[in-house]
């Protein structure tokens, strides 16, 4: 039921957006190129439709399809179906929706100054028309360029966690944070390596992952467990469990978990279950809670309590997928220093405006990237702060592209505050 909801609210936006879209676009340049509306648009419109829309009902076929005949048809996997049908319709929806935010602010401007605008409406009227030609040349080519770029780099974030009185052993102590590589063909084996390097880059002490190893399916495990297998740390690499990870097998979750950790074991990276792990780094140690909450396997609050409670560490981590609010109440009620997490891919589409990142991640949480602060008390008594690190990740779902949300890897470097 869900699905099918989910699938009538995608096309119902679609259909908005792009009744909006070429609506303000056909208004604009019947104002500015009357010939040319009348000649060569009606042929560009057709093109723009077929491009925006053919994607969309293949899926709605193939859905139709999957629900009277119980029969799944996989899509095609090669690069003319992605650079003929995927990309174009992405991009293209990606372009309506942000071009059309600009155009509501022009048409809201014009509705607040309505008199001034009736009394001078075929001036204002082109002096609007220029300013809707000109956003959608503007993000015509904007869009495209973020998209290779937030494809082919990624950001290196470092940050300075100062706690009193650590022991010298972890004074510069580096902690590589990542989270959602998601193994998958636009996540391909280059595009991995690529990513590893970068980790590796910064010479870390630990690395920790937030889950996410691949996005669907089996085939993908192999490369996504040997590529973080490239990873160099004197005291290891850890993960917890991601939404994805349980998505290999669709019907199975436990073969599918069974097999990533089995795959990342054989690369010498363990995947942790709603346990602790301590690591003993000299005379310290860092202690760090892997908590399971995913969208197939959510922790109860009992086993919660019973695995966050009394952290002991010289550092204490609380790693898990997801940044809810229930696991951050509960690692700030039990003072850990770090809570790490992933799953957001830092908005993976997040459209450019003034003053505030619009994503759809926003329908989800509030904590979409970055850091976030706590403040909590010591077990002494003296004041502390938890940190919150919402890592973007790597990887991609849904939409094949990020935009506006560059990949990352997340340093955070060890002080005695």
């Amino acid at each position: 039921m869900w699905i099918i909801l989910r699938l009538l609210i995608g096309i119902s936006v679609l259909i908005l957006v792009e009744f909006y879209f070429i609506r303000r676009i056909s208004q604009s340049l019947l104002c500015l190129f009357p010939d040319f509306v009348n000649t060569k648009f009606k042929i560009i419109k057709r093109i723009f439709l077929i491009c925006s829309n053919l994607y969309p009902v293949i899926l709605i076929v193939v859905f139709v399809y999957a629900s009277i005949t119980g029969v799944f048809i996989t899509q095609p996997q090669n690069i003319f179906y992605d650079y003929l049908l995927v990309y174009p319709f992405w991009i293209l929806f990606l372009l309506m929706i942000q071009t059309s935010l600009y155009f509501a602010v022009v048409d809201l401007i014009t509705l607040v100054f309505y008199p001034v605008y009736k009394r001078n409406k075929e001036k204002i009227l082109s002096i609007k028309s220029k300013l809707v030609i000109g956003i959608t040349v503007f993000f015509l080519v904007y869009a495209p360029i973020r998209i290779i770029y937030d494809y082919n780099s990624v950001s290196i974030r470092i940050i300075e966690y100062k706690k009193a009185d650590f022991p010298a052993v972890l004074e510069n102590f580096k902690i590589a944070f990542i989270s959602d590589i998601q193994a998958d063909r636009y996540t391909n084996e280059a595009r991995l390596i690529n990513y590893m390097n970068n980790v590796n880059s910064v010479n870390p002490d630990l690395i920790l992952i937030a889950g996410d190893i691949i996005t669907t399916g089996p085939d993908h495990i192999k490369t996504g467990a040997k590529t973080l297998g490239m990873l160099k740390s004197k005291y290891g690499t850890y993960t917890c469990i991601g939404d994805h990870d349980n998505w290999a097998y669709r019907d199975d979750y436990s073969k599918s978990i069974k097999e990533i950790t089995s795959a990342l074991k054989e690369n010498k990276i363990e995947m942790f279950d709603n346990t602790k792990k301590i690591i003993n780094v000299g005379s310290a140690q860092i202690e760090v809670t892997f908590i399971t909450n995913t969208y197939v396997e959510s922790v109860n609050e009992e086993l919660l309590d019973s695995i966050s409670s009394a952290p002991a560490g010289d550092l204490n981590i609380f790693l898990t997928h997801q940044p809810k609010p229930n696991l951050i109440e509960s690692a700030h009620k039990n003072n850990y220093d770090l809570f790490l997490t992933g799953h957001t891919h830092g908005g993976q589409i997040t459209f450019l405006f003034p003053f505030v990142h619009l994503s759809p991640t926003m329908f989800e949480t509030e904590y979409i990237r970055g850091d976030f602060w706590f403040d909590n008390l010591s077990s002494s008594g003296d004041k502390a702060s938890m940190l919150m690190v919402v890592t973007r990740g790597l990887g991609m779902s849904l939409a094949p592209i990020r935009y506006n949300s560059t990949p990352e890897v997340t340093l955070i470097v060890l002080k005695n505050k």
